[in-house]
């Protein structure tokens, strides 16, 4: 089921258009990634979706219905670029914070004691934000923007400023969140957190919608039919025994067992191509190269640069 969506969302500023015509659909209980370069798109669609900014054209919807101004309790965000008050002390900023998402005093407390003492932030309740990390600091962000337990968190390049000891910490948290009935959308140029993370992605580059769709299907997509292939015995058959439908692109060697990567053209099949080689060799491993999220992305982001250009 859909939590959220855009639909055709365009926005232009005076010589800059930042989304053309954008659509994107947001499973419930999703960890939804928001990918791009540096100048996409992708902060300006945030920034509608929390009514910070409104669309030329186009519509949100939130639960099958267009967004309403109200709508904002239903939302937790995360900017990238913080909203601390760096003079203020930290306790006192979050209780500000939890009220103005609609929590009474003591529903706030009690909320900010539970993820202080998990945290383990006790000790940083009086202290200014000014004299906190950038990761401490991170951790109190973290807490304010879930603190009302809304549907749909949005996390902008939530792992900035974190050690990864504190990353993993962070990435069990959104998970958990997941588990617990929250929707997430993150932005971030960490692909590594996508792959873990994300059940789906998309990718907006030049204020457009690039690609979309669950993680596993895209890499899927990508695949190039090549396989890493480790085995015993004479390598000098392997070129003998593979027909046309076979490349061989490199191999190595060691003492005891050789590694060839090979492509597969035409119709072949990843069984077929073992079939060939069982009666010839002792095959010790057979794995098929999937690209990864970071290769996938610079190869799209690439292609559309010449596409404009």
């Amino acid at each position: 089921m859909e939590l959220f969506a855009a639909r055709n969302v365009t926005k232009n500023f005076a010589n800059h258009q930042a989304l053309d015509k954008v659509t994107i659909s947001v499973p419930e209980k999703s960890i939804y990634g928001l990918l791009g370069p540096n100048g996409a798109g992708k902060t300006t669609l945030i920034r509608i979706v929390n009514q910070i900014l409104a669309p030329d054209t186009g519509e949100i919807l939130l639960n099958g219905r267009k967004l309403r101004s109200d709508d904002i309790q239903l939302i937790g965000y995360m900017p990238e670029e913080r909203g601390l008050y760096k003079k203020m002390k930290v306790g006192e900023q979050a209780l500000y914070f939890g009220r103005l998402k609609g929590l009474d005093k003591k529903e706030a407390m009690k909320r900010l004691k539970y993820w202080f003492e998990k945290f383990e932030i006790t000790a940083w309740w009086d202290k200014k934000v000014e004299e906190l990390s950038k990761g401490m600091q991170q951790k109190i962000q973290f807490i304010i923007t879930i603190l009302h337990e809304p549907e749909l968190l949005i996390f902008d390049e939530p792992f900035s400023g974190f050690d990864p000891i504190n990353t993993n910490l962070l990435k069990n948290e959104i998970t958990s969140l997941r588990e617990r009935g929250a929707t997430i959308i993150f932005s971030t140029h960490n692909m590594g957190s996508v792959e873990e993370l994300c059940d789906h992605i998309t990718l907006i580059n030049n204020a457009r919608v690039i690609i979309s769709g669950p993680v596993a299907g895209i890499r899927d997509q990508f695949k190039l039919d090549i396989y890493r292939i480790s085995f015993q015995g004479d390598p000098e058959k392997l070129h003998d025994i593979l027909n046309d439908d076979y490349e061989v692109l490199d191999m190595k060697s060691s003492s005891s067992e050789h590694t060839a990567r090979i492509k597969l053209h035409r119709k072949s099949t990843d069984n077929a191509l073992i079939s060939l080689l069982l009666p010839h060799f002792h095959i010790t491993s057979f794995t098929e190269e999937i690209p990864g999220m970071n290769d996938i992305f610079i190869d799209l982001v690439n292609k559309e640069r010449q596409t404009v250009n």
